[in-house]
C-alpha cells in the first residue's frame, strides 16, 4: 500500500518540486498540497495522510502550530509530521518535536534522502539531521536538571530493560544497533521500544528522545558528536 503524503509550504515552486519527487516514488501517493498552516490542518483532516511534509514559516498559522493541531487530533493519530525547513535553529527543533513532529530536515536535503525520510517517519522511527540533533541537545545543555530518572514519574512504569533501551534510543541508535549492543534479536529490541512508547504515551521515537532527556535518564554532554549519516534503520 502506498504511503499517503501531504505537502504544506507557502512557496508554490517549492511545493511543485516536492510534489514531483513524491510522484516519482513508486511507494508514495500525493494526496494534497497546502499553502499555510490553517489549510494544512483542514487538508490533513479531510485526506488523513500517513505523512505530512511541513514547512515551519508560513503566513497566518505557522507550521509549528499546525503540527501541534494535527498531532493532537485523535482522528490523525497515525499521521506523522516531517518538518522540512531552511531554519535548523534550536528553538525550532525543540518546539517542533515538542509539538509532536517525528522528523526534522533542512531544505538542502537531497531528493532521495527526503523520500527515505518520509519512509522513515512513516514506519515510526525518528528522523533528525545532525544539525537538528546538536541543536536539540544544546537546548538541554543550557537548562538545569529539574528532576532525575529515579524520581521522574514518567519512567516508573518502565522495566530496567526498557529504561536501558530508552537511553539507547536517545543516543540515536536504531533497533538493529540496540540489538547488537544488548545482544538480543532485533525483534526483541523493537518490542522493548514499542512497550516504552506505549507506557510513556509517545507517538514515535522522536518523543522517546524528548522523554529521555526531560526525565533526566540521559544527560547531554558538552561535546555532541554527529550521528551517522542517513536515516536510522528499523
Amino acid at each position: 500500500m502506498s504511503i499517503k503524503v501531504m505537502l504544506a509550504d507557502d512557496q508554490p515552486l517549492v511545493r511543485a518540486g516536492f510534489a514531483f519527487f513524491v510522484d516519482t516514488a513508486p511507494d508514495m501517493l500525493l494526496v494534497g498540497q497546502a499553502g499555510d498552516g490553517a489549510q494544512a490542518i483542514e487538508l490533513a483532516r479531510s485526506t488523513v495522510p500517513d505523512v505530512v511534509v511541513m514547512d515551519i514559516r508560513m503566513p497566518g498559522l505557522d507550521g509549528l502550530a499546525a503540527t501541534a493541531h494535527i498531532t493532537a487530533d485523535p482522528a490523525l493519530a497515525a499521521t506523522r509530521v516531517l518538518i522540512l525547513t531552511t531554519f535548523e535553529l534550536d528553538e525550532y527543533v525543540y518546539t517542533a518535536l515538542r509539538a509532536g513532529a517525528a522528523g526534522f530536515l533542512g531544505k538542502s536535503t537531497e531528493p532521495a534522502d527526503l523520500l527515505e525520510a518520509i519512509r522513515t517517519v512513516h514506519r515510526g522511527d525518528a528522523l533528525l539531521s545532525p544539525t537538528a540533533v546538536k541543536s536539540l541537545i544544546s537546548r538541554f545543555l543550557t537548562q538545569p536538571a529539574q528532576t532525575s530518572a529515579v524520581t521522574d514519574g514518567r519512567l516508573a512504569a518502565l522495566t530496567d530493560r526498557e529504561r536501558e533501551v530508552l537511553a539507547l534510543v536517545a543516543t540515536g541508535m536504531s533497533n538493529d544497533e540496540i540489538a547488537v549492543r544488548l545482544v538480543v534479536s532485533p525483534h526483541t529490541a523493537k518490542t522493548h521500544v514499542n512497550r516504552a512508547m506505549t507506557k510513556l504515551g509517545a507517538r514515535d521515537r522522536a518523543q522517546l528522545v524528548i522523554a529521555a532527556y526531560e526525565s533526566g535518564l540521559v544527560r547531554p554532554t558538552a561535546q555532541v558528536a554527529s550521528p551517522p549519516p542517513g536515516p536510522p534503520g528499523r
